[in-house]
C-alpha cells in the first residue's frame, strides 16, 4: 500500500510486529535505546513458537559458557559452519550473527532480566569439525511466573501435553526425580519441592508459576519489556505496510476496535513467525507430504511475509530446506483435542527403538537430531519407498523405561493409546507389521539385524550412537551403545510419525542489519525482518540447539540498533 498523504491513529518511532523471542528483543533494545516502541501481537498470548520450545539460544563465543568452565571461540564456530555451509559461510549476516550474539547477550544480562546459562554439555547436531560438545548453547535461567502479576496469563502456555499433573512444567534435569522419588533422598526432596510450589500456585493462578525453557524465555522477555514502557497491543494483527515512495513508514493493523493504522518514523520490524499455516506459502514452499501438520501457533499465517512481497521484498527459496522439521506423533483426545507430539529427544536416541518406512527397512540414524530424522522421512519419501508416516518400532520394556510419544515413562494402562490407535500392539513382529501395512518379512528381517548390532554395539547401517549428540541423548546404563539394545521379547508396539514444521527456514532476503531486501537487492527503507520471517542464515540446516531463537534475538539487536540510529523516514507529502 502507498498512501504519502493517509491520516494515522497513532504516530510512534519504531512497530514492532509478533511478540516472539525476536520481536520481543527488538522492541525492548529499541526502547532502552531511547526509541518510542509499540509491539503489535495478533494473539491474545506473548511467545509464539519460543514459547512452546526449550528456550535454548545457539550464541558461538559467549561469556556464559566461559564462566560455566565450558569456554568457545568464534574462530571454532567459523570452522564448524564453514564445514556445514560450504560458500555459504561466506554470507555477512553469519559474520555480523557471531559478532554480534554474544553483545547481544551481555547488553541483555547488563540492562534486562533475560539471563542465560551454560549447561555443561550440549552438543552440537553435526559431527563436524568445529563442532562444541558444551557452552555455545544456552538456557534460559527459569524465572518465577509471579513476579508478572496479572500479565502472568499474557505468558501462551506450554503444549499441554508437556505439561503434568493438569498444568506443571517439567525441566529435563526434573525428569529422573519425578520417575524415581524415592531412589534417593535428593529425589525425594525435589519431588515434594516440586509438586508443593505447584499445589500451592494452583490455589490461585490456572498454572504452575515456576517457568522454565521456552516460557521462562518469554517470561523475562516481557518483564523486561513492560518495564522499559514499551506499548504492548494485543489482538492486533498486520494487514498491510504502509509506504511513501520506496520507503515503509507505517503499518495497517486489524484490532478489536477496527482498522489501526499506525506511523513508524523509525520503521518496522516484522517478527510474525514466518510461514506458519499459510496455506498460500505452505502449498507454494513445502514438500506436499509436510503441509499437513505444524507445530507453529494458529495465529501464525506468514503475515509479514505477504505483506512484505506486497512492497517489493522476496522470499528467498534457494535453500537446502524451506522449514526446520520435527517428527511428531498425532492422536485425538477424549475431549476433541488434536495432540500433535514433536518427538524431540525423549524417546528415539533411547536403546531399543528403531524407525522404519513402508517397505519394513530403516532409513535413518533414529538418534540424530530431529530435524535431520525428519528430513530423511522428506528424501526417504520421494523415492520409492514411502517414509510418510514412518513407524517407531519398540517393546513393552522400552515403553515401561523410557516410553514413547504421549506415552509417559511407566504407563501401565495402555488402553487408551490402545484404543485411539495411537499405539498399535501385536504380540509378534509379523503381526505387527501387518497392523501398520509394512512386509511382515522385511520387519522381522530389519528387527533382526537391529538387534544384532545391538549385541555387537556397532550400528553397520547408520552409525546410531557414533556421534556425541547421539550418545548424550542415550541411556549411559547400556553398553556397549547407550543407543542401541535389543527388540523382544514381545508384545511389541509401532508409533506413526509426520514430518512437521518446527519453523521455516524460507522467509525474506535482509541483510547483516535486519533490513528487507528489495527484489532489485537494495535495502527496503524503514523495513526489518527477524526470526522467522527472515531467510535462514544456516540455510534450512540445523546446526544445534537454539539455532532459530539465538540469531532470532541477535538479529532483533541489530534491527533495534541499526533503527536507533537511522534517519527518520520522510513524512508524507502535503498536497
Amino acid at each position: 500500500m502507498s498512501q504519502a498523504d493517509r491520516s494515522w491513529d497513532v504516530e510512534t518511532d519504531l512497530v514492532v510486529v509478533g511478540a516472539g523471542a525476536g520481536g520481543m528483543t527488538a522492541a525492548l533494545v529499541a526502547a532502552l535505546e531511547g526509541l518510542d516502541v509499540i509491539l503489535c501481537e495478533k494473539s491474545d498470548t506473548v511467545g509464539g513458537t519460543t514459547a512452546t520450545s526449550a528456550g535454548t539460544v545457539w550464541i558461538p563465543g559467549n561469556e556464559q559458557g566461559r564462566c560455566a568452565g565450558t569456554p568457545d571461540s568464534i574462530n571454532a564456530a567459523q570452522v564448524y559452519l564453514g564445514a556445514l555451509l560450504g560458500e555459504h559461510a561466506a554470507d555477512a549476516r553469519v559474520d555480523a550473527f557471531l559478532q554480534a550474539g554474544p553483545v547481544m547477550l551481555d547488553y541483555l544480562a547488563r540492562r534486562t532480566s533475560v539471563l542465560f546459562a551454560a549447561p555443561p554439555v550440549h552438543p552440537d547436531y553435526k559431527d563436524l569439525p568445529g563442532a562444541a560438545t558444551g557452552g555455545r548453547a544456552l538456557g534460559v535461567v527459569p524465572f518465577d511466573g509471579r513476579t508478572l502479576g496479572k500479565d502472568f496469563d499474557r505468558v501462551r502456555p506450554p503444549r499441554r501435553e508437556f505439561m503434568v499433573l493438569g498444568g506443571m512444567m517439567v525441566a529435563k534435569v526434573d525428569i529422573a526425580p519425578l520417575l524415581s522419588p524415592f531412589r534417593s533422598w535428593s529425589n525425594f526432596t525435589d519431588v515434594i519441592a516440586l509438586l508443593g510450589r505447584y499445589l500451592f500456585d494452583r490455589l490461585s493462578h490456572r498454572r504452575g508459576t515456576r517457568l522454565v525453557m521456552g516460557n521462562a524465555l518469554v517470561a523475562r522477555l516481557l518483564d523486561s519489556v513492560l518495564r522499559v514502557g514499551v506499548h504492548l497491543r494485543y489482538e492486533t494483527g498486520l494487514s498491510e505496510l504502509v509506504r511513501n515512495g520506496e520507503a515503509v513508514v507505517g503499518a495497517v493493523f486489524s484490532s478489536p476496535a477496527g482498522a489501526l493504522a499506525i506511523r513508524a518514523h523509525k520503521g518496522v520490524v516484522l517478527a510474525t513467525g514466518g510461514i506458519g499455516w499459510s496455506r498460500e506459502l505452505r502449498e507454494k514452499l513445502f514438500p506436499e507430504a509436510a503441509r499437513q501438520f505444524s507445530l507453529t501457533p494458529s495465529s501464525c499465517t506468514g503475515d509479514g511475509l505477504l505483506a512484505a512481497e506486497s512492497v517489493d521484498a522476496v522470499i528467498e527459496r534457494d535453500l537446502d530446506s524451506p522449514a526446520l522439521w520435527m517428527p511428531s506423533s498425532v492422536m485425538t483426545q477424549a475431549d476433541g483435542h488434536v495432540s500433535v507430539f514433536p518427538h524431540i529427544m525423549l524417546d528415539r536416541a533411547k536403546p531399543g527403538l528403531l524407525a522404519v518406512n513402508r517397505s519394513g527397512r530403516r532409513f535413518v540414524n533414529e538418534a540424530d537430531s530431529y530435524h535431520d530424522f525428519a528430513a530423511a522421512m522428506l528424501r526417504s519419501n520421494a523415492s520409492s519407498a514411502s517414509s510418510v508416516p514412518a513407524f517407531l518400532i519398540c517393546d513393552h520394556d522400552f515403553i515401561r523405561t523410557y516410553g514413547i510419544g504421549l506415552v509417559r515413562p511407566g504407563t501401565k494402562d495402555l488402553s487408551k493409546f490402545l484404543k485411539a490407535q495411537y499405539l498399535l500392539a501385536a504380540e509378534t513382529i509379523e503381526a505387527l507389521a501387518e497392523k501398520i501395512g509394512v512386509g511382515g518379512g522385511e520387519l522381522a528381517q530389519t528387527v533382526e539385524r537391529y538387534n544384532g548390532f545391538a549385541e555387537s554395539g556397532v550400528d553397520e547401517d547408520f552409525g546410531r550412537g557414533s556421534s556425541e549428540l547421539n550418545r548424550f541423548n542415550g541411556d549411559p546404563l547400556v553398553k556397549p551403545n547407550p543407543c542401541l539394545r535389543r527388540i523382544g521379547p514381545g508384545p511389541y508396539y509401532a508409533v506413526a510419525v509426520w514430518p512437521t514444521d518446527l519453523a521455516s527456514s524460507a522467509g525474506l532476503r535482509t541483510d547483516a542489519t535486519a533490513r528487507v531486501l528489495s527484489r532489485r537487492g537494495t535495502a527496503i527503507p524503514g523495513l526489518y525482518a527477524v526470526g522467522a520471517d527472515s531467510a535462514s542464515i544456516f540455510r534450512g540446516s540445523y546446526p544445534g540447539p537454539g539455532t532459530m531463537i539465538g540469531p532470532a534475538m541477535t538479529f532483533g539487536w541489530c534491527a533495534a540498533m541499526h533503527a536507533s540510529r537511522a534517519s527518520p523516514a520522510p513524512r508524507p507529502a502535503k498536497r
